[in-house]
């Protein structure tokens, strides 16, 4: 008898056999009725064969270490049975997919399989025929499959997608049977309890019921708000008829966007038989507001029909089993990790980099968008760097595996224009169906909510003159929306004195943001003086609702969706009014703009208000004239070198690391907040007594701010926090995680560390 793993509490050994034939099912099963469904299951079938060796039964006894189990398995993959995604798969279930050109795999044929050594390891035994021959004797039956996932890397991005695609069904399947055996119990196995299916017919019931109860609401909005979303809900529901693909949804604010999504979503799944619903966003924001609907639309339903998967949701960090978790937060960090849930939430980061990763538990969900509704809010926030490798992903997620995908927003951009470019990488392109047949006709239908004033047009603004003006009684309730953190803080110091300042940027910590908020939302309520001095963070996703609203000069969705704050529920009598203005400020882009690529759309928009009288940001063609003229500018298509390096290395880690919609040389910094000083306390006292574990993380990230790391090392302000240690050794400190030493926080301006404010973005 062979085991694949060691006793569980019950004292059963796992049988190696039972496992390979589990994960072979479960990963067919994952794969659904698609052409390389039996190449999943050889993955399965394979993805272990090293275990059969002596040497690794030594090692579940303790007697051995170090043991490469699964080379073996891609060999017979790649050698015998041409399937370059199997063995890529097998290989990566436990270092992560690495390189698929075939000078890489060379080591996998047989006669240098035993000189090889992945990472130092060793093989369990490189003696296949004698691995293949327990097998046999362990009733195990390998098939070639007769058409493989692929032939070549051509259509590289397309290929990756397919790869991981595979990847997915078997490291999920590993997962949930290997969680089944240590969960037995004397019955057996014990896997999971599934998520309940969607129910599209069920959920668009609740979904009327809940326009139902808001029917008042509606029916207290202007005639054109009322007719706009009547107009835009018909739209949604007609072309919910049309076969699985790409989409388009170009709304104005205010015409009822977030549930027309939702209802298209529901008709076309149901129409089409699809299995679940993703909702993607740019930013926590507009999760958290989103999630507040749907919870309330689908409150009658299974507690897990929706999963948010975000950080602040506490599912961004991996915690364990030590933790003390009631039972609905361990099922909730369960389904997170394999997104089996019929409507999940969750964020562009965990969306679109994982299906650009290779890591086993990034990659482990993919499977679970075949045959899905995948809907992206705020689709302007897609990094123009990004957009080729992106759409071309989507673009085979769609075409290959069954997905319809939606582009969401009120600046739609003209991204069907890089379609020749998006061919390149995945043979469909990028030509979506809008799903709103005549958009300007639905913009013309909302009354204009605010007018725009392009001050920038006659001369640059200083900081003391801008000042001047907010002291006025007129501009009492104001919001000023700032390039840099440093321009912030100029402006706020030239309004010392003035009553009812706040100021907002990432340099408050979550849950300081959220107060500020909710003070800002009073005083505009209670017609007090509230001027509010911020960053981008407050553009997108942000229910606050000013009358009058400064944007320092910017890209033309900037300024649109800083408008978006602007007489938000139309309820002046006249509209508002947003002053675009630039601020005097001397030297290159560097002084005035966080990237170049902002200062290079900025500049785009300056062209085309030389170029004519006035730019109407409520007509939709005004942005798709200025993301043309973008896109033949910044050239999309050949930016993000060192990602195209990476693809054309077929080189799935290096492409993991090169593709990133949000830098990741930051790190989290827990701050001593004022109004929460004493959970503070209590979160670096945990750390110094016990170190910190992934419940310590989620507990931590509201009280969080996020630190661009210098070459030189973390600053002295900065102390690394300890990691738990669950072992004998030390567990050493971690590389993400500091604790703020010193009074460097300030409760207006948040993280005020000694070397200055910081330059960059929000």
């Amino acid at each position: 008898m062979y085991f694949a793993h060691s006793q569980n509490e019950v004292g059963d050994w796992h049988p190696l056999a039972t496992h390979l034939t589990s994960v072979g099912r479960l990963a067919s099963d994952f794969a659904g009725l698609t052409s390389w469904r039996h190449e999943a299951a050889l993955a399965g079938l394979l993805h272990d064969l090293g275990k059969f060796a002596d040497r690794f039964q030594s090692r579940l006894r303790g007697e051995e270490s170090g043991l490469d189990h699964w080379s073996q398995g891609a060999s017979l993959a790649l050698t015998e049975f041409k399937s370059v995604a199997a063995a890529l798969a097998i290989l990566g279930h436990h270092l992560g997919l690495q390189r698929g050109d075939m000078e890489s795999l060379r080591y996998l044929v047989p006669a240098n399989l035993a000189n090889s050594a992945v990472r130092g390891l060793s093989l369990s035994d490189s003696d296949l025929e004698r691995l293949k021959l327990r097998a046999a004797q362990d009733g195990l039956v390998f098939t070639r499959p007769e058409v493989p996932l692929f032939t070549n890397w051509h259509l590289v991005i397309a290929a990756m997608l397919d790869v991981r695609m595979l990847f997915s069904c078997l490291v999920d399947a590993d997962f949930l049977d290997t969680e089944a055996h240590f969960n037995g119990d004397a019955e057996g196995k014990r896997f999971r309890q599934a998520s309940p299916p969607l129910n599209a017919e069920a959920a668009e019931a609740a979904l009327n019921r809940f326009l139902s109860k808001t029917v008042r609401t509606v029916s207290t909005a202007a005639t054109g708000v009322r007719e706009a979303r009547e107009h835009l809900w018909d739209a949604v529901t007609d072309a919910a008829q049309h076969p699985v693909g790409a989409f388009t949804l170009t709304a104005p604010t205010g015409s009822g966007k977030t549930l027309a999504m939702l209802r298209f979503a529901l008709e076309h799944a149901r129409r089409h038989g699809l299995r679940r619903i993703v909702l993607a966003v740019p930013f926590l924001t507009v999760i958290e507001q989103t999630a507040r609907i749907y919870r309330t639309v689908f409150s009658d339903f299974h507690s897990h029909y929706v999963l948010e998967h975000h950080s602040l949701a506490g599912q961004g960090e991996e915690s364990s089993r030590q933790d003390a978790e009631g039972d609905e937060a361990r099922q909730r960090r369960l389904i997170a990790e394999n997104w089996d849930a019929p409507i999940i939430l969750t964020t562009n980061v965990q969306l679109l980099e994982s299906l650009f990763s290779n890591r086993p538990s990034a990659c482990r969900k993919l499977h679970r968008l075949r045959e899905s509704v995948i809907l992206f809010d705020e689709a302007q926030s897609l990094p123009a760097h990004l957009a080729v490798p992106t759409l071309a992903a989507l673009s085979r997620l769609s075409e290959s595996h069954g997905a319809s995908i939606v582009f969401a927003t009120a600046t739609q951009p003209a991204f069907d224009t890089l379609h020749e470019a998006v061919k390149s990488h995945a043979l469909c392109g990028w030509q979506p169906r809008e799903i709103v047949p005549d958009t300007s006709a639905l913009f013309a239908l909302m009354p204009r909510r605010v007018e725009y004033e392009w001050r920038m047009r006659t001369g640059k603004t200083a900081w003391t003159d801008l000042a001047g003006e907010l002291r006025d009684d007129a501009c009492r309730q104001v919001l000023v929306v700032c390039n840099l953190k440093r321009h912030a803080l100029a402006l706020l110091d030239a309004l010392a004195g003035v009553e009812g300042v706040f100021h907002l940027s990432t340099n408050l910590c979550a849950a300081h943001r959220r107060v500020v908020l909710d003070r800002v939302r009073e005083r505009l309520a209670t017609g007090q003086p509230c001027r509010l001095i911020s960053t981008q963070c407050v553009e997108a996703g942000v229910d606050i609702d000013f009358p009058l609203v400064y944007r320092a000069f910017a890209p033309l969705e900037a300024i649109a969706q800083t408008a978006g704050r602007c007489n938000r529920e139309g309820r002046l009598p006249t509209p508002g009014h947003v002053v675009v203005f630039e601020p005097d400020e001397k030297g290159d882009w560097r002084r005035r703009y966080p990237t170049f690529a902002y200062y290079q759309a900025a500049e785009v928009v300056r062209t085309l208000l030389i170029e004519g009288d006035a730019l109407d940001l409520n007509d939709p063609e005004v942005f798709r004239r200025y993301y043309r003229s973008l896109y033949d500018v910044s050239k999309p298509d050949a930016q993000a070198l060192k990602l195209t390096e990476a693809l054309n290395a077929i080189d799935l880690a290096r492409t993991a690391r090169e593709y990133r919609l949000i830098e990741q040389n930051t790190f989290q910094l827990l701050v001593p907040w004022a109004d929460r000083y004493d959970e503070f306390k209590a979160l670096c006292d945990e750390a110094d007594r016990t170190g910190i574990n992934g419940d310590w993380m989620r507990r931590a990230q509201t009280l969080s701010v996020s630190v661009y790391r210098k070459a030189d090392g973390p600053p002295a302000w900065a102390i690394p926090a300890r990691l738990k240690r669950y072992r004998a050794g030390n567990a050493g400190v971690s590389e993400e995680w500091f604790i703020l030493e010193g009074d460097y926080y300030d409760d207006t301006l948040g993280l005020m560390p000694p070397e200055g404010p910081q330059l960059f973005i929000a």
